[in-house]
């Protein structure tokens, strides 16, 4: 099956924008840095890399006569404020289960932000005590049996609509408009990098450019703290959307690339090298990233063009997949 046979829910305007970020270039002294913007990429919401998985997977849920998106993050996550915003496109309700996945001491944590959206869009926002992981949750189940037990028709959407048989989908197409791009732009994007921690955005980048053959690095930047679990998740998901897209060919191991250095000990807490991307990019760029995904893997990048490990005759596309309102929850670090 090609990638075109599946249905999507128009929720984006068009191509995401790629630009050049010339004064962070100059500043590295290295490689040509783009930057795709997956943060300006909708109306709804701020928009975000899972607006773009949600195209793939609302479908199906209306197809299964749905009424309900139920869907699980921590406390700022990017991903069930884009889940509340689909379902308020799609007329649907939301269910939300909101653990608590980060330790982080801000008394404003869990009112301000992502948070402050999905209640703006009137999601059903649920509170629960419970440590990060990327896998099926308790807390998760429980929402689902609540809605069945109301009379609803739920559709469960794992954290970052990630471990669905759908979840690669919208980073697969990501990886061929990136191929559109290139040809308008008249340039080869040999490096992607990009931050990994639920899987799917990267293991769909992963599937898509598989398909391009051309002599590329997809770099994933490890955010969770925990390398080995990434990697296994991107590994099945890239596996299993190749197949889906009908690659014909298994994917080689030297195309699963998530390195790790720059997510500190703990998932969603910024280390220095986080915070210093963030600032360096926002003075020299204009461009705000985020202390839980985007600072990590601009951490990685900048070491990586500064090192070398990046040649100097590079380009490199950075994905800016979103996440600037968790940056209300964490004020304190840039005080």
């Amino acid at each position: 099956m090609s990638l075109e046979a599946f249905e999507r829910y128009p929720l984006l305007f068009g191509p995401s924008p790629v630009h050049p970020l010339d004064r962070l270039s100059d500043h590295l002294g290295g490689a040509r840095i783009w930057a795709k913007r997956e943060d300006c990429n909708s109306g709804l919401a701020f928009g975000g890399n899972k607006t773009r998985k949600l195209e793939y997977l609302l479908p199906d849920a209306l197809a299964r006569g749905a009424d309900t998106l139920v869907s699980i993050g921590g406390v700022q996550s990017n991903h069930t404020r884009q889940v509340a915003a689909a379902a308020a496109k799609a007329g649907m309700k939301a269910v939300l289960v909101q653990e608590s996945w980060v330790d982080w001491p801000d008394p404003v944590n869990d009112k301000v932000g992502n948070i402050l959206l999905s209640r703006i869009m009137g999601a059903d926002v649920r509170l629960v005590r419970a440590g990060f992981g990327i896998g099926f949750k308790d807390s998760w189940h429980q929402a689902l049996e609540d809605v069945r037990a109301a009379g609803g028709t739920p559709y469960a959407i794992p954290a970052g609509a990630s471990d669905h048989p759908l979840g690669g989908l919208g980073f697969a197409d990501w990886a061929f408009e990136v191929q559109r791009q290139e040809r308008e732009l008249g340039v080869f994007f040999d490096t992607i990098v990009v931050c990994s921690v639920t899987g799917s955005t990267h293991a769909g980048m992963i599937a898509g450019f598989a398909a391009q053959d051309r002599p590329r690095r997809v770099l994933g930047i490890d955010a969770s703290a925990r390398i080995d679990e990434t990697r296994a998740q991107v590994e099945k998901i890239a596996r299993g959307t190749a197949d889906l897209i009908g690659l014909g060919r298994d994917l080689r191991d030297e195309e699963i690339t998530v390195l790790e250095g720059w997510a500190g000990d703990l998932y969603g807490v910024p280390v220095r090298s986080t915070v210093d991307a963030i600032r360096l990019t926002g003075s020299l760029e204009g461009m705000i990233i985020d202390p839980v995904y985007e600072g990590k893997s601009m951490a990685g990048l900048i070491d990586l063009v500064r090192g070398g490990d990046i040649p100097k005759d590079s380009n490199v596309l950075y994905a800016h997949l979103g996440g600037q309102p968790a940056l209300n929850a964490y004020s304190g670090v840039f005080g």
